[in-house]
């Protein structure tokens, strides 16, 4: 399976993005889905994960609240809706597809299969 994430851009504190990450070669549908982020410095961090019905959704605490993970099989796409950014959310934003995850393993990066390229946000202040 390959992942293309796009979306990323710079924006302001306060203001939305809507990250896509498209899949091919594969479909997704039996995967369960996550989102990591990167900033300068730091080490990739968990975001966001989904099951792959789409029906159970986890998330970061910094992300609760103000980003939303969705999975839409038919187009083999899962999304990440971010809103109320903040300068801190600065990052590469990475999608990443795995088997089925434990809740314990869903934050570890190296638990899962297969990786986008990532997609930079930048939110200025």
């Amino acid at each position: 399976v390959q992942l293309q994430a796009s979306g990323g851009g710079l924006v302001q504190a306060g203001g939305s993005l809507r990250l896509s990450c498209a899949a091919s070669g594969a479909t997704i549908s039996r995967s369960a889905m996550g989102w990591f982020r990167q900033a300068p410095g730091k080490e990739r961090e968990f975001v966001a994960h989904i099951r792959s019905s789409g029906g159970y959704t986890y998330y970061a605490d910094f992300a609760q609240g103000r980003f939303t993970i969705a999975k839409d099989n038919a187009k083999n796409t899962v999304y990440l809706q971010m809103s109320s950014l903040k300068p801190e959310d600065t990052a590469v934003y990475y999608c990443a597809g795995s088997s089925y995850l434990i809740l314990s393993a869903i934050r570890d990066p190296q638990n899962y299969n297969y990786w986008g390229q990532g997609t930079l946000v930048t939110v200025s202040s």
